[in-house]
């Protein structure tokens, strides 16, 4: 009867985002919120991957069915999803099947079946952008919630949805082959101006006690694309003031985390949901706790006291964990 009512309060949960999602429909800077509080006592657990739709190519399903496993364990709240969502270059449209093919038909476990919260990486912009942001996707599968930038209000904690393609100068200015689809978007300083203030603004007024910015790119890096200056500049300064406690990215197709020497944040990076193994190493001025150059995606767990994470790789060994505490904010590998 518990679990009745558990899948009960869920669907209610779910018909309600997606109402909210679909009356708030976004095309801009602007900062949707989405409230989704988690099932367990007010205690959030959920799963983040990024970099994954190859059509369950390159380990993507061995990441999946690992993910189920691991979901189901940790009775899952939501999956976050850091980008890069379709390769190589997004979706056509609606009718395309690689939603199917690299989402739907690759991600079935039971546990699984919860919302997805997903940003844009590089890659989806190649496509059509407003494909991927269309509700009529979320008819197509319920799971799916993409927007540019929202934020999901989970009690203890506010994760901060950010669209950070904009921000890369080069893909605007020298682009090469590629073609993005800067629809609503244009013109970039406009946007990202625009961006920066919603986001301040919606920092200062979170009341959570943690706060989670998640985007695609990465802010530091010791992989393949290292760090990304225009986050440096214009993102993290904003990070920093307003004492965001994490900030979540894929881009590159690993696993990471690095500290911070002078401040709090944690740069995690969980990029690693199928292509891998880029066999690159870069230094970096930050402290680097951990880098794994392969596949896999990480758990996060937050309490009002605690916050934990844990990446496991594509056979679902967890290779790394780690936790910081309230209100003291002790922090410990474990």
């Amino acid at each position: 009867m518990a679990r009745l009512y558990r899948k009960m309060a869920s669907l209610i949960s779910l018909i309600a985002i997606l109402l909210i999602a679909i009356q708030y429909g976004q095309s801009n800077a602007e900062l949707t919120a989405i409230k989704h509080l988690p099932k367990n006592n007010g205690n959030l657990s959920i799963l983040i991957i990024g970099d994954w739709g190859r059509k369950g190519t390159y380990n993507q399903s061995k990441v999946s069915y690992q993910m189920g496993v691991i979901g189901k364990e940790l009775d899952i709240d939501y999956v976050i999803s850091t980008g890069d969502n379709f390769y190589e270059n997004g979706l056509t449209g609606v009718k395309d099947s690689q939603f199917e093919e690299s989402f739907s038909d690759i991600y079935t476990a039971q546990s699984l079946k919860t919302p997805w919260y997903l940003v844009l990486g590089n890659h989806d912009y190649r496509g059509d952008v407003l494909a991927q942001l269309d509700p009529i996707l979320r008819k197509k599968d319920e799971r799916f919630i993409c927007m540019r930038n929202f934020i999901v209000n989970s009690g203890v904690v506010d994760f901060f949805m950010v669209d950070t393609t904009p921000f890369q100068e080069s893909y605007w200015t020298n682009p090469g082959t590629d073609k993005y689809d800067w629809r609503q978007v244009a013109p970039r300083d406009t946007y990202i101006s625009n961006l920066l203030q919603e986001l301040d603004g919606a920092l200062k007024e979170s009341k959570a006690q943690w706060k989670f910015v998640v985007g695609h790119h990465t802010m530091r890096s010791v992989s393949d694309h290292g760090d990304t200056q225009e986050l440096l500049e214009l993102l993290l300064p904003i990070l920093k003031e307003n004492d965001v406690d994490m900030y979540i990215n894929g881009h590159d197709h690993c696993l990471e985390h690095i500290s911070s020497n002078d401040s709090k944040l944690q740069y995690i990076t969980s990029g690693g949901g199928s292509k891998a193994w880029r066999n690159v190493y870069k230094e970096n001025q930050d402290t680097l706790k951990f880098f794994y150059d392969g596949q896999g995606f990480m758990s996060l767990q937050v309490t009002q006291s605690e916050a934990k994470f844990v990446f496991y790789d594509a056979f679902g060994n967890d290779i790394y964990k780690w936790r910081t505490t309230r209100p003291s904010q002790s922090t410990q590998e474990f």
